[in-house]
């Protein structure tokens, strides 16, 4: 059995590479090939090319980089034609992985789609591409099963593949034991995993930082940054603006598990946060023409999925109407978030200086985030993925040899 995979996020890779493990268990003969990371190749995973070092957003970076996405669109092609793998994996990276999921159909060989493009917030007519071109959409997501179903497509809930990381992750204890201050409260600063994401943010939460810390003088802060070039961008910002604030490459588990507040760019790093129960306040910087023309597309109140489970009437919208983190209804939803083209750094400080000088609030927060855990935050996607993939495999090359006899 082979299967191809397709992946292109540095959070895909690491889906990945779990599932390439999970399947390995199912069959241990198994064959995988494609594009993908460093992880999925540790996993076992024979790599044609790491996609992960075109995590590129926006159209005009699409652009820049066509001729490479086409160089690797025609080899899968080849690849398909030539050695018929039994399925093909995509897992995010919507724009690439629609080409690769055609040239897929094109030969016959049944798509799955793990960890799906969230069309229910930003594209919903996009789900006629997935009725076409995929056979099975296995959802993170238990909402989105529903969603799914109701427009055709053959879909099937195997839970968020991040709590299968967070729960198996090995965390170096004297790093957070060096970090962890009784008297002074740490604050974790999250700005993402892609450069963009880090140009965007880290600015506005540093001037946060220091609002903080004008308030609570004792506090502490430190910076995950997901590698060297980020962390040589964040000290710069650091030393402008005279703050001690930490710089830590590859610590983001560790800081999240020792801060006792984070402020995070939106993104799956939030079901961490979830995860940890840790009270967050969510940030996402965008042009301001960006946010006029968002606001045509965007068909939910909320950017953090953390606060998508907690939501249960009001998750979806129709003219793209925001969530308002400072309203009374906002009390049902555990992270305050800012999808913003403006200036929010007075009330990030706010959310955190609440946090950490008003016990009784923090704890609000935090059993919010325990209800929500019980419910969402269980490890098995990996493994329940794996079992469908076989699974459904096995019965159509079934159905496939009862039909030749």
């Amino acid at each position: 059995m082979e299967v191809f995979f397709s992946v292109g996020e540095p959070s895909g890779d690491l889906h990945g590479a779990n599932l390439i493990r999970a399947l390995r268990r199912e069959v241990p003969d198994i064959r995988c090939v494609g594009y993908g990371g460093p992880r999925m190749a540790n996993a076992g995973c024979k790599l044609h090319e790491d996609l992960t070092r075109l995590a590129v957003m926006w159209f005009l970076r699409v652009l820049l980089n066509i001729h490479v996405f086409l160089r690797l669109l025609l080899r899968a092609n080849a690849y398909f034609k030539q050695h018929r793998p039994d399925a093909v994996v995509l897992i995010d990276y919507p724009g690439f992985n629609w080409w690769i999921a055609r040239r897929a159909k094109a030969h016959g060989i049944p798509v799955y789609y793990y960890g799906t493009p969230q069309m229910w917030a930003w594209a919903s007519w996009r789900v006629s591409k997935m009725r076409r071109l995929v056979d099975h959409v296995l959802c993170k997501l238990p909402f989105e099963v529903d969603w799914y179903r109701q427009r055709g497509c053959q879909a099937t809930f195997v839970g968020h593949p991040f709590f299968d990381e967070t729960t198996s992750h090995v965390y170096d204890e004297a790093f957070i034991e060096s970090v962890v201050d009784a008297n002074r409260p740490l604050v974790a600063i999250l700005p993402g995993s892609r450069t963009q994401e880090v140009e965007a943010n880290l600015e506005a939460f540093v001037a946060t930082a220091l609002k903080v810390s004008k308030r609570i003088p004792e506090a502490r802060f430190a910076i995950a940054s997901f590698n060297e070039r980020q962390a040589e961008m964040a000290t710069r910002l650091v030393e402008a603006a005279s703050l001690p604030i930490q710089v830590c490459v590859g610590r983001t588990p560790e800081l999240i598990k020792a801060a006792d507040v984070c402020l995070a760019c939106s993104g799956s790093v939030s079901l961490e946060l979830l995860f940890h129960r840790k009270p967050t306040v969510i940030h996402y910087k965008v042009s301001r023409f960006a946010f006029f023309v968002q606001k045509f597309f965007r068909k939910v109140r909320y950017i953090t999925l953390v606060n998508l489970l907690a939501a249960k009437e009001d998750r979806y919208c129709d003219h793209g109407e925001l969530f308002e983190p400072g309203s009374l209804a906002a009390q049902h939803i555990p992270f305050p978030e800012y999808l913003t083209a403006e200036d929010k750094t007075d009330q990030m400080a706010h959310h955190l200086t609440q946090w950490l000088t008003d016990r009784s609030e923090r704890n609000r927060v935090v059993k919010q985030l325990d209800d929500l855990a019980v419910d969402f935050a269980q490890a098995g996607a990996s493994n329940r993925a794996a079992e469908y993939i076989v699974s459904s495999l096995v019965t159509k090359q079934k159905s496939q040899r009862q039909h030749a006899a």
